[in-house]
């Protein structure tokens, strides 16, 4: 189960990431269902990792959930799974975090938005939220490392993804490319190996570098390390993103 840290879920899995080269995945669609370390690019910098505020001042170890920088007017919003935000307390979104290191800066958590449906009774296939990040330096997080745009009511499949995040295990975010199915109407699958506890809400970005699924979901993201659901974005995370959107 990729439930987050905050739940008191403790993971013991090692995470075995093989040696395969990134290289063939930034540059083509690569080996599938490889899982390799992310290398740092452009596109890697958009996701990051989730950290109570406490633990702003030493970032090593302390991340427990993963988010990404989806497109908004503001320039200021990322997308996680629901149970990573839905405990409450003052939180720090890091993008392109590395090895204790923040290289784009620590962002706060300024508003959580969470789907009727999980903030009423944690409903699986609600399991989608979105965050604002507060300004810094007069910049948004999307004017420092871009962001990706997310993708409604796309067919399940249609190309394959990539789902980056951060295991808990680990200092360094992992990335496999699959081609998801169709887990039901509702739920969506990938296999990848590795994704443990602490990758929740990795972004899955398709062909089009969009958006289209976020780790959760189903036993909130799978309760194996190699098979990771997502909800099926719909109508519902349509309006959720409508309404965080719009937030300054």
């Amino acid at each position: 189960m990729k439930r987050n840290a905050l739940s008191g879920a403790v993971v013991l899995l090692a995470v075995a990431v093989t040696s395969a080269s990134e290289a063939a995945a930034d540059g083509g669609l690569g080996p599938l269902g490889v899982t390799t370390v992310a290398a740092a690019t452009k596109d890697s910098a958009r996701v990051g990792a989730l950290f109570d505020a406490e633990d702003a001042g030493h970032l090593a170890g302390g991340h427990f959930c993963t988010a990404s920088v989806v497109h908004a007017v503001h320039r200021n919003l990322v997308v996680t799974a629901a149970h990573c935000l839905g405990e409450g307390g003052d939180l720090v979104f890091v993008p392109g975090y590395r090895d204790g290191r923040a290289p784009y800066g620590v962002w706060k958590v300024a508003r959580v938005f969470l789907p009727d449906g999980w903030a009423k009774g944690q409903d699986e296939d609600s399991d989608v939220a979105f965050a604002t990040l507060r300004a810094r330096d007069g910049k948004g997080v999307e004017d420092v490392v871009g962001g990706n745009r997310l993708a409604t009511r796309t067919t399940t499949g249609a190309t394959a993804v990539t789902v980056t995040g951060y295991p808990n295990t680990r200092e360094v975010p992992i990335r496999c490319i699959n081609r998801p199915t169709s887990h039901s109407a509702t739920q969506q699958r990938v296999d990848c190996p590795d994704f443990t506890g602490g990758t929740s809400g990795s972004p899955w970005v398709n062909g089009d570098g969009q958006v289209v699924g976020v780790l959760g979901g189903h036993e909130q993201g799978g309760a194996t390390a190699d098979i990771s659901y997502s909800v099926v974005l719909g109508a519902e995370a349509a309006k959720l993103y409508r309404e965080a959107a719009s937030d300054p």
